[in-house]
């Protein structure tokens, strides 16, 4: 499975401290984040992840064209929702993809831990079906 972390500013504290205790769930995918949160993960933890530019130069949409591309699976975008972000179009655009493509994604450490459990129980095999079909080749 291919996995993003994406936090802003003041979330990723909490982002490492969700990635460290789940880190033997997600050391068996391919792991993704945006700059400085994807540092911190490698920092503190074990884990390898292919880093891309911080959000607001550019990270979050570079994100979004694996999306677009149907090439993630799953996304830990721990958002600060009380403060103005300069990107807010890119995360939206980012949202709005992940909605398009049937990308799951949590927002909070809540849905995170949800959809990180799921993942541990072997739960997510309908995004193998999604790779192997195209759209409109689902039979009933």
């Amino acid at each position: 499975m291919n996995i993003a972390f994406i936090a802003h500013d003041r979330k990723k504290d909490e982002m490492v401290n969700f990635v460290i205790a789940y880190e033997q769930v997600f050391k068996d995918h391919m792991l993704y984040s945006t700059g400085t949160t994807g540092k911190r993960i490698m920092e503190q933890t074990e884990l390898q992840v292919q880093r891309f530019m911080s959000g607001p130069l550019g990270g979050d949409q570079q994100i979004g064209a694996l999306v677009a591309k149907d090439e993630m699976d799953l996304i830990i975008f721990l958002r600060d929702p009380l403060m103005a972000q300069p990107h807010e179009p890119d995360i939206t655009a980012l949202l709005r993809l992940c909605d398009v493509q049937g990308i799951p994604v949590a927002t909070n450490v809540a849905t995170a831990e949800l959809l990180t459990n799921a993942l541990a129980r072997g739960e997510f095999g309908w995004r193998e079906l999604v790779h192997k079909y195209k759209p409109g080749e689902w039979q009933a």
